[in-house]
């Protein structure tokens, strides 16, 4: 390119360093987010916490998945985009699983002050990584989907704190199916829109 004398190169392996510490920041947030979850999940007997562990999993990885190509093509990385929506479409078969085995093998009232604490522990985690992620979200595809996982983790910290409320306040288990349920859908939807985007870049590279 006339006048860039070597500063773009420059330039763009800055704006990849940036990228790559973002990413390892949220990975390890993610990481630790699911070891709290699917452990309060199973102690508490919650399916919206399970929902949320398996959410921090697949972001964990969908993370490790954008450092391995934040230098490559737009094809490399909106195939890794399609894979992180086969990701977030896995996470919602194993809650809607989670869902049809408290229905009818083991519909247990979930612990609502476990689901509390792990539920704002892990919205704390997950505003954290909104913010760390919002400057690249209408960026390449690879870090906007980042940042779709990463929004999505919102909706789900919210849900599992007011299903824990609805148990204390109800004290039955149904709150907690119902934000299962309504977790299930919003992974649906962003394994759509993350899709969509991925289609687009492949037609464009």
């Amino acid at each position: 390119m006339v006048g860039c004398h070597g500063g773009c190169g420059v330039e763009a392996a800055r704006l990849q360093a940036r990228q790559r510490r973002v990413l390892h920041i949220v990975l390890w947030i993610n990481a630790a987010s699911f070891l709290l979850m699917v452990g309060a999940a199973f102690y508490a007997r919650s399916t919206s916490l399970l929902s949320g562990a398996l959410d921090s999993l697949g972001d964990a990885l969908t993370y490790a998945l954008s450092l391995a190509v934040v230098a490559s093509s737009l094809r490399a990385k909106a195939w890794v985009a399609m894979f992180k929506a086969a990701l977030i479409l896995g996470a919602a078969l194993a809650v809607a699983t989670a869902i049809g085995w408290r229905l009818f093998v083991d519909p247990a009232v979930p612990l609502f002050e476990a689901m509390g604490w792990a539920g704002a522990l892990n919205l704390a985690a997950n505003l954290a990584c909104v913010w760390l992620l919002r400057p690249w979200r209408d960026g390449d595809v690879n870090l906007a989907s980042a940042y779709e996982c990463a929004r999505n983790d919102i909706a789900d910290g919210l849900s599992v704190l007011l299903a824990g409320t609805l148990v204390w306040l109800t004290g039955r288990g149904w709150p907690d199916l119902v934000v299962a349920a309504l977790l299930l859908a919003v992974f649906l939807a962003s394994a759509w829109r993350v899709s969509r985007n991925a289609l687009g870049a492949l037609r464009a590279a």
